[in-house]
């Protein structure tokens, strides 16, 4: 088995209102078309833009509980706000002596757990944050099938931002939004190549395919989308990425 990743070129900055799904059709044309079985894997930035999802911080008006966390942090008191606004709940807020800024560590409201919420800096225009797209599984499902009715098949569509990890240095690309693709490809009931029965093995097939982009990607590149070709995979209507999230009943971390 070989597969095959690869980053697509010539897709420009995105703004508002952009037609997406035009756009990564064009460059995957320009990159030679899609076969049967391929996913098209997403930073999650160029759908943000593309649906508007960019904050003005000199629009937004701190609340108290963000100016008394921006005082213990060290961070804007605007940006503090939006991160609040995105969150469900901060798990744990510090700040270690040498550290200039301290770290937000917060629940998302699509139940994520990430530092400060997703809300990013990076590759956004000066004054302004990015936030996750308010539903990427329907962004990831319109984006799929406007390019499968332009191409004839099914593409399957992961959307990913990039993630910390709690006992482990560096960050990953994850899964957010899902179009087909399954979140986990079940080994239950299967057997090892020794014959021992699989009970308990579920890769996390949607965070592998997230993982792996982010070795063609590159911050500074401007090429966020990027095309799998041969991956063993059967889709999933059903595909959503909440189901790769653990039930709270399960989480032994929070």
């Amino acid at each position: 088995m070989s597969v095959t990743l690869t980053a697509l070129p010539g897709i420009p900055d995105i703004a508002p209102g952009d037609d997406l799904a035009a756009i990564l059709g064009d460059a995957l044309e320009a990159a030679g078309g899609v076969a049967p079985g391929d996913i098209l894997c997403l930073a999650h930035k160029i759908v943000s833009k593309a649906e508007g999802c960019v904050i003005r911080l000199a629009d937004v008006t701190p609340s108290p509980r963000a100016l008394e966390l921006a005082a213990e942090l060290n961070k804007e008191p605007e940006k503090v706000e939006v991160v609040l606004r995105q969150s469900r709940r901060v798990v744990r807020a510090f700040k270690r002596p040498a550290q200039t800024h301290g770290t937000m560590i917060c629940e998302h409201k699509l139940g994520l757990i990430s530092a400060n919420a997703a809300v990013d800096e990076s590759n956004a225009d000066p004054g302004t944050v990015i936030t996750l797209p308010d539903d990427p599984d329907a962004s990831a499902r319109g984006l799929g099938e406007a390019l499968a009715a332009r191409f004839g098949m099914p593409l399957g569509v992961v959307i990913t931002d990039t993630f910390g990890r709690p006992w482990r240095l560096g960050q990953v690309n994850v899964a957010i939004g899902l179009h087909l693709v399954p979140a986990k490809a079940s080994e239950i009931g299967n057997t090892d190549a020794w014959g021992k029965p699989l009970v308990v093995t579920e890769p996390a097939l949607c965070d592998e395919i997230a993982a792996a982009s982010g070795l063609v990607v590159q911050k500074a590149a401007k090429t966020p989308a990027v095309l799998f070709r041969g991956v063993d995979w059967t889709p999933d209507p059903s595909a959503a990425a909440a189901q790769i999230l653990r039930p709270i009943e399960e989480d032994m971390f929070r």
